[in-house]
């Protein structure tokens, strides 16, 4: 099957998703772990990538990102981080072949309610999982940087994700993402949704329509749907994803591109 096409459109607040080679459990050890973070600090201040939320698990990783600073940043940082996690751990084990899955996946997430909710799945994750009750519990992701915020070593841009909220205060941030983990966790909300990790784009029906347009021709035969208090522009049949190395083809000036 031909490599399909990931979409980049300027602006946009992006939900990435990358998974070990065939779902193996590569990143099972807490050094690994910790390492791709370290790794993520060094994306964010050497290429100036603006994290919003991250999960590192067993076998793939979450990362909630704002494109703030050109089409470049984000493959870049995932590029660095994707590659130096695999070298150096192949070059620990004495193993030889692909770490990661060829590609990673993209999706433009719509501020305000749309990004909370997606900011609430990605910190559920490893309570999805059965491995822990609460996502305090799991020291590789964002929620506990979220409710503590850091003053070394930092990840999460609080600014950002203040605005991108719609909040005054990061109070209010704080207070407003506790409130939906914990009504989540009492009504046993924490299934996977697929919105977040196969569609183009989540969010309301005046963003899904903005997308398309931004989109132009590409937006050809992708159709809007709704779902769980969303609206979701699907990819089609094809593996909506990336491989690194992008090329340019715009459709219009500040426009979309393929990120392909």
């Amino acid at each position: 099957m031909a490599r399909a096409k990931r979409h980049y459109i300027p602006g946009q607040v992006w939900h990435i998703t990358h998974r070990c080679h065939k779902r193996e459990f590569l990143l099972k050890f807490s050094r690994d772990r910790n390492r791709w973070l370290q790794l993520l600090y060094e994306a964010r201040n050497r290429f100036g990538l603006s994290v919003l939320n991250y999960a590192v698990t067993s076998n793939h990783i979450h990362l909630l990102v704002s494109d703030d600073a050109g089409r470049k940043v984000i493959p870049d940082s995932i590029k660095m981080i994707a590659g130096r996690t695999a070298q150096e751990y192949n070059r620990r084990k004495k193993r030889k072949g692909a770490f990661w899955e060829d590609r990673y996946h993209a999706t433009a997430v719509e501020g305000g309610e749309h990004l909370l909710r997606c900011l609430v799945y990605i910190d559920l994750n490893m309570v999805r999982a059965g491995i822990v009750g609460h996502p305090s519990e799991w020291g590789y992701s964002g929620y506990n940087e979220i409710q503590n915020p850091k003053r070394k070593q930092v990840l999460i841009n609080y600014q950002k994700l203040r605005e991108l909220l719609g909040f005054g205060t990061y109070e209010e941030v704080k207070s407003a993402h506790e409130k939906w983990v914990e009504s989540s966790l009492a009504n046993g909300d924490t299934g996977r949704e697929e919105k977040w990790s196969r569609s183009i784009a989540v969010g309301s029906k005046d963003f899904i329509d903005r997308i398309k347009t931004k989109m132009g021709i590409m937006a050809t035969g992708r159709q809007r749907s709704e779902i769980g208090g969303s609206y979701q522009l699907r990819e089609g049949q094809t593996v909506y994803g990336d491989h690194f190395g992008a090329q340019k083809s715009n459709i219009g000036p500040e426009n979309a591109y393929f990120w392909s």
